[in-house]
Protein backbone atom coordinates (compact mmCIF):
# COMPACT_ATOMS: atom_id res chain seq x y z
CA UNK A 1 0.00 0.00 0.00
CA UNK A 2 1.53 3.47 -1.30
CA UNK A 3 1.74 5.82 1.57
CA UNK A 4 -0.41 8.76 1.30
CA UNK A 5 2.55 11.94 1.87
CA UNK A 6 3.50 14.55 -0.34
CA UNK A 7 5.59 13.75 -3.49
CA UNK A 8 6.54 15.57 -6.18
CA UNK A 9 6.60 13.53 -9.67
CA UNK A 10 8.83 15.15 -12.67
CA UNK A 11 7.25 15.38 -16.44
CA UNK A 12 9.34 15.34 -19.28
CA UNK A 13 7.99 16.18 -22.79
CA UNK A 14 10.85 14.70 -25.31
CA UNK A 15 9.26 16.37 -28.18
CA UNK A 16 7.54 19.15 -26.79
CA UNK A 17 4.03 17.51 -27.21
CA UNK A 18 1.72 18.08 -23.89
CA UNK A 19 -0.10 15.13 -25.80
CA UNK A 20 2.74 12.84 -27.32
CA UNK A 21 5.77 10.62 -25.53
CA UNK A 22 6.05 11.28 -21.82
CA UNK A 23 8.24 10.46 -19.13
CA UNK A 24 7.48 10.48 -15.86
CA UNK A 25 9.30 9.95 -12.51
CA UNK A 26 9.82 10.44 -9.12
CA UNK A 27 13.80 12.07 -8.91
CA UNK A 28 14.49 10.15 -5.85
CA UNK A 29 13.27 6.67 -7.23
CA UNK A 30 15.09 4.36 -10.30
CA UNK A 31 11.78 3.53 -11.56
CA UNK A 32 10.60 5.45 -14.35
CA UNK A 33 7.43 5.66 -16.37
CA UNK A 34 7.09 6.38 -20.44
CA UNK A 35 3.68 6.50 -22.03
CA UNK A 36 3.28 6.40 -25.58
CA UNK A 37 0.38 7.35 -27.68
CA UNK A 38 0.30 4.57 -29.99
CA UNK A 39 -0.32 7.65 -32.63
CA UNK A 40 3.44 8.34 -31.95
CA UNK A 41 4.90 4.84 -31.67
CA UNK A 42 7.58 6.36 -34.37
CA UNK A 43 8.90 9.05 -32.18
CA UNK A 44 9.34 6.48 -29.44
CA UNK A 45 11.92 4.83 -31.37
CA UNK A 46 14.05 6.89 -30.50
CA UNK A 47 13.67 6.32 -27.04
CA UNK A 48 16.62 4.08 -25.59
CA UNK A 49 14.49 3.87 -22.19
CA UNK A 50 12.14 1.71 -24.57
CA UNK A 51 15.04 -0.45 -25.42
CA UNK A 52 15.32 -2.01 -21.60
CA UNK A 53 13.54 -4.72 -20.01
CA UNK A 54 10.28 -3.75 -18.21
CA UNK A 55 6.54 -4.56 -17.62
CA UNK A 56 4.11 -2.39 -19.68
CA UNK A 57 1.09 -1.58 -19.87
CA UNK A 58 -1.73 -1.27 -23.39
CA UNK A 59 -4.76 1.00 -22.20
CA UNK A 60 -7.77 0.50 -23.96
CA UNK A 61 -11.46 2.17 -24.36
CA UNK A 62 -13.18 -0.15 -26.66
CA UNK A 63 -17.20 1.00 -28.16
CA UNK A 64 -18.71 -2.08 -26.81
CA UNK A 65 -17.28 -2.77 -23.19
CA UNK A 66 -18.01 -1.68 -19.86
CA UNK A 67 -14.76 -1.02 -18.40
CA UNK A 68 -11.90 0.40 -19.76
CA UNK A 69 -9.32 -2.81 -20.45
CA UNK A 70 -5.79 -3.23 -20.03
CA UNK A 71 -3.37 -5.71 -21.01
CA UNK A 72 -0.15 -5.97 -18.41
CA UNK A 73 2.80 -7.67 -20.24
CA UNK A 74 6.69 -8.18 -19.71
CA UNK A 75 9.49 -7.94 -22.59
CA UNK A 76 13.15 -7.80 -22.66
CA UNK A 77 12.54 -4.88 -24.57
CA UNK A 78 9.84 -2.77 -24.18
CA UNK A 79 9.94 -1.01 -27.72
CA UNK A 80 9.99 -4.43 -29.60
CA UNK A 81 7.05 -5.47 -27.88
CA UNK A 82 5.19 -2.54 -28.54
CA UNK A 83 5.35 -2.94 -31.99
CA UNK A 84 4.17 -6.24 -31.94
CA UNK A 85 1.35 -5.34 -30.13
CA UNK A 86 0.78 -2.37 -32.65
CA UNK A 87 0.37 -5.61 -35.44
CA UNK A 88 -2.03 -7.81 -33.37
CA UNK A 89 -4.00 -6.24 -30.98
CA UNK A 90 -6.93 -3.64 -31.83
CA UNK A 91 -8.18 -2.58 -28.39
CA UNK A 92 -5.62 -0.12 -27.30
CA UNK A 93 -4.95 3.59 -27.66
CA UNK A 94 -2.24 3.95 -25.45
CA UNK A 95 1.63 2.08 -23.87
CA UNK A 96 3.31 2.69 -20.82
CA UNK A 97 6.38 1.04 -19.93
CA UNK A 98 8.25 1.08 -16.50
CA UNK A 99 11.70 0.53 -16.67
CA UNK A 100 14.29 1.21 -14.41
CA UNK A 101 16.68 4.37 -14.84
CA UNK A 102 19.44 2.45 -13.52
CA UNK A 103 19.37 -0.49 -15.78
CA UNK A 104 18.85 -2.69 -12.59
CA UNK A 105 15.68 -4.82 -14.11
CA UNK A 106 16.29 -8.27 -15.14
CA UNK A 107 13.50 -11.16 -16.95
CA UNK A 108 13.53 -12.19 -13.23
CA UNK A 109 12.08 -8.16 -12.42
CA UNK A 110 10.09 -8.11 -15.17
CA UNK A 111 8.11 -11.93 -14.72
CA UNK A 112 7.60 -10.79 -11.05
CA UNK A 113 5.70 -7.79 -11.71
CA UNK A 114 3.82 -8.53 -14.50
CA UNK A 115 2.47 -11.56 -12.22
CA UNK A 116 2.06 -9.68 -9.60
CA UNK A 117 0.15 -6.39 -11.37
CA UNK A 118 -2.34 -8.98 -12.92
CA UNK A 119 -3.31 -10.04 -9.85
CA UNK A 120 -3.67 -6.43 -8.12
CA UNK A 121 -5.40 -5.24 -11.12
CA UNK A 122 -7.75 -7.76 -10.76
CA UNK A 123 -8.52 -7.91 -7.16
CA UNK A 124 -9.12 -3.43 -7.56
CA UNK A 125 -11.04 -4.67 -10.65
CA UNK A 126 -10.96 -0.83 -11.80
CA UNK A 127 -9.99 -1.97 -15.53
CA UNK A 128 -11.06 -5.26 -17.40
CA UNK A 129 -7.89 -7.26 -18.02
CA UNK A 130 -7.53 -7.96 -21.76
CA UNK A 131 -4.78 -10.68 -20.38
CA UNK A 132 -5.34 -14.75 -20.71
CA UNK A 133 -4.06 -16.84 -17.82
CA UNK A 134 -1.05 -15.36 -15.74
CA UNK A 135 0.52 -18.55 -14.75
CA UNK A 136 1.46 -19.17 -11.46
CA UNK A 137 3.50 -17.13 -9.05
CA UNK A 138 7.57 -16.71 -9.80
CA UNK A 139 10.23 -17.33 -7.74
CA UNK A 140 12.41 -14.87 -7.08
CA UNK A 141 14.62 -14.16 -3.36
CA UNK A 142 13.40 -12.07 -0.44
CA UNK A 143 15.84 -9.41 -1.18
CA UNK A 144 14.53 -9.01 -4.65
CA UNK A 145 10.96 -9.49 -3.73
CA UNK A 146 11.44 -6.12 -0.96
CA UNK A 147 13.03 -4.02 -3.96
CA UNK A 148 9.84 -5.22 -6.08
CA UNK A 149 7.63 -4.07 -3.59
CA UNK A 150 9.25 -0.97 -3.98
CA UNK A 151 9.36 -0.67 -7.31
CA UNK A 152 5.64 -1.04 -7.64
CA UNK A 153 4.59 1.58 -4.94
CA UNK A 154 6.42 3.65 -7.00
CA UNK A 155 4.73 2.44 -10.53
CA UNK A 156 1.47 2.58 -8.77
CA UNK A 157 1.86 6.15 -8.13
CA UNK A 158 3.32 7.05 -11.77
CA UNK A 159 0.60 5.11 -13.82
CA UNK A 160 -1.84 6.70 -11.71
CA UNK A 161 -0.47 10.32 -12.13
CA UNK A 162 -0.13 9.51 -15.69
CA UNK A 163 -4.37 9.14 -15.67
CA UNK A 164 -4.78 5.47 -15.18
CA UNK A 165 -5.47 4.38 -11.49
CA UNK A 166 -5.04 0.93 -12.39
CA UNK A 167 -4.14 -0.39 -8.93
CA UNK A 168 -5.80 2.86 -6.85
CA UNK A 169 -8.31 0.89 -4.66
CA UNK A 170 -11.70 2.79 -4.29
CA UNK A 171 -12.61 4.82 -1.31
CA UNK A 172 -14.68 3.40 1.28
CA UNK A 173 -17.31 5.60 1.80
CA UNK A 174 -18.95 6.41 5.42
CA UNK A 175 -21.40 8.56 6.37
CA UNK A 176 -21.49 12.17 4.32
CA UNK A 177 -19.94 10.56 1.74
CA UNK A 178 -22.96 8.12 0.71
CA UNK A 179 -26.14 9.28 -1.81
CA UNK A 180 -28.98 7.67 -2.02
CA UNK A 181 -31.39 7.02 -5.36
CA UNK A 182 -34.76 5.75 -5.21
CA UNK A 183 -37.73 5.51 -7.61
CA UNK A 184 -40.01 2.77 -8.83
CA UNK A 185 -38.48 -0.12 -9.24
CA UNK A 186 -34.81 0.66 -7.80
CA UNK A 187 -32.69 1.51 -5.00
CA UNK A 188 -29.18 2.33 -5.37
CA UNK A 189 -26.59 3.67 -3.16
CA UNK A 190 -23.31 5.51 -4.54
CA UNK A 191 -20.62 8.36 -3.61
CA UNK A 192 -19.05 10.97 -6.05
CA UNK A 193 -15.19 10.01 -6.38
CA UNK A 194 -12.61 11.60 -8.66
CA UNK A 195 -13.00 10.05 -12.21
CA UNK A 196 -17.21 10.04 -12.04
CA UNK A 197 -19.71 8.43 -9.71
CA UNK A 198 -19.59 5.07 -7.84
CA UNK A 199 -22.84 3.15 -7.67
CA UNK A 200 -22.35 0.23 -4.89
CA UNK A 201 -22.56 -3.49 -5.80
CA UNK A 202 -26.38 -4.28 -4.13
CA UNK A 203 -28.04 -1.07 -5.75
CA UNK A 204 -30.86 -2.11 -7.99
CA UNK A 205 -32.42 -0.75 -11.14
CA UNK A 206 -35.41 -0.38 -12.79
CA UNK A 207 -35.42 -3.47 -15.62
CA UNK A 208 -37.82 -0.70 -17.71
CA UNK A 209 -36.98 1.75 -20.25
CA UNK A 210 -38.87 4.65 -21.14
CA UNK A 211 -38.78 5.41 -24.63
CA UNK A 212 -36.79 8.76 -24.40
CA UNK A 213 -34.25 6.85 -22.70
CA UNK A 214 -34.28 3.81 -24.76
CA UNK A 215 -31.46 4.24 -27.11
CA UNK A 216 -28.34 4.71 -25.39
CA UNK A 217 -29.33 2.81 -21.74
CA UNK A 218 -30.72 -0.25 -23.68
CA UNK A 219 -27.03 -0.51 -25.47
CA UNK A 220 -25.29 0.37 -22.22
CA UNK A 221 -27.10 -1.69 -20.09
CA UNK A 222 -26.26 -5.05 -22.13
CA UNK A 223 -22.65 -4.11 -21.92
CA UNK A 224 -22.89 -4.19 -18.17
CA UNK A 225 -25.11 -7.66 -18.31
CA UNK A 226 -22.49 -9.15 -20.30
CA UNK A 227 -19.28 -8.56 -18.78
CA UNK A 228 -21.19 -9.43 -15.29
CA UNK A 229 -21.47 -6.28 -13.50
CA UNK A 230 -25.11 -6.03 -13.30
CA UNK A 231 -27.72 -9.42 -13.45
CA UNK A 232 -31.18 -9.58 -13.90
CA UNK A 233 -33.52 -10.17 -10.77
CA UNK A 234 -37.11 -10.21 -11.60
CA UNK A 235 -38.51 -6.33 -12.39
CA UNK A 236 -35.07 -5.12 -11.16
CA UNK A 237 -31.37 -5.45 -12.00
CA UNK A 238 -29.11 -5.65 -9.68
CA UNK A 239 -25.26 -4.55 -9.47
CA UNK A 240 -23.28 -7.41 -8.68
CA UNK A 241 -20.09 -5.33 -8.33
CA UNK A 242 -19.18 -1.28 -7.48
CA UNK A 243 -19.19 0.50 -10.98
CA UNK A 244 -18.10 3.88 -11.76
CA UNK A 245 -19.92 5.85 -14.27
CA UNK A 246 -18.36 9.07 -15.94
CA UNK A 247 -20.95 11.04 -14.22
CA UNK A 248 -23.44 11.14 -11.58
CA UNK A 249 -26.24 11.76 -14.14
CA UNK A 250 -24.97 8.25 -16.31
CA UNK A 251 -25.79 6.47 -12.86
CA UNK A 252 -29.33 8.23 -12.50
CA UNK A 253 -30.62 7.25 -16.35
CA UNK A 254 -29.23 3.75 -15.52
CA UNK A 255 -31.23 2.85 -12.26
CA UNK A 256 -34.30 4.58 -12.87
CA UNK A 257 -34.54 3.90 -16.72
CA UNK A 258 -35.64 7.31 -17.74
CA UNK A 259 -34.20 10.80 -18.17
CA UNK A 260 -32.43 12.36 -15.33
CA UNK A 261 -30.40 15.01 -13.61
CA UNK A 262 -27.95 12.73 -11.34
CA UNK A 263 -26.88 15.69 -9.30
CA UNK A 264 -30.84 16.05 -8.06
CA UNK A 265 -32.08 12.58 -7.84
CA UNK A 266 -28.89 11.24 -5.51
CA UNK A 267 -29.65 12.84 -2.03
CA UNK A 268 -27.22 12.81 1.09
CA UNK A 269 -28.85 10.18 4.04
CA UNK A 270 -28.36 13.25 6.00
CA UNK A 271 -30.35 15.63 4.06
CA UNK A 272 -30.14 17.37 0.83
CA UNK A 273 -29.21 16.74 -3.12
CA UNK A 274 -25.86 15.55 -4.73
CA UNK A 275 -26.02 19.60 -6.00
CA UNK A 276 -26.89 21.32 -2.75
CA UNK A 277 -23.97 18.95 -0.61
CA UNK A 278 -20.99 18.94 -3.25
CA UNK A 279 -21.55 21.58 -5.62
CA UNK A 280 -23.16 24.81 -3.57
CA UNK A 281 -21.01 23.91 -0.67
CA UNK A 282 -18.23 24.11 -2.50
CA UNK A 283 -18.85 27.26 -3.74
CA UNK A 284 -19.45 28.83 0.09
CA UNK A 285 -16.19 29.65 0.54
CA UNK A 286 -15.30 31.79 -2.85
CA UNK A 287 -18.20 33.77 -2.35
CA UNK A 288 -17.77 34.70 1.01
CA UNK A 289 -14.28 35.94 0.22
CA UNK A 290 -15.52 38.03 -2.55
CA UNK A 291 -18.36 39.61 0.02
Amino acid sequence: MTDKRPQTIQFFLPQGEPRGVRIADITTRIVQAVLVPRSKLTEAAKRDELKSVGVYFLFGEPEDAAKPVVYIGEAEECYKRFMQHNANKDFWHTAVAIVSKTGNFTKAHAKYLEWYCINRAKEIGRFALANGNEGGEPFVTEPMLADLMDAFDTLNILTSALGFPLFEPRPEATGEDVFVLTGKDCEGQGQLVEDGFTVFAGSKARKDIVPSAEKWLRARRQELLASGILAEDGPQIVFKQDHTFKTPTGAAVLLLGRPANGWKEWKSKFGGTLDEVKRQQAKAPNERLDG
